[in-house]
């Protein structure tokens, strides 16, 4: 079985709808709302994305630099947060 891009986006949209050990016994599960709760200086942004990697190891196969997360500051005072993975991005707040 071949996976595709949207198989990628899918796995990554799902770990993004589900909180940090959502599932019994497992840590599955992403952490944005500690990422935006907390100044950017923390080094949160980091353990996202490692955590991000090792809850979709396939994810591991793509090349340093495919995943960032990073803030696009938006009029009047808001920051919006964005997980980019290979080009495609996915909106935290």
């Amino acid at each position: 079985m071949l996976i595709t891009a949207l198989d990628i986006q899918d796995m990554i949209r799902h770990w993004l709808s589900t909180p940090t050990n959502a599932y019994l016994g497992a840590g599955y599960g992403n952490s944005a709302k500690e990422l935006i709760a907390t100044p950017q200086a923390a080094g949160l942004a980091d353990e996202f994305i490692k955590k991000l990697l090792t809850d979709v190891p396939l994810l591991q196969t793509l090349p340093p630099g495919t995943v960032n997360v990073y803030g696009i500051n938006t009029p009047p005072d808001q920051m919006r947060l964005v997980l980019e993975v290979a080009g495609n991005e996915f909106t935290l707040s």
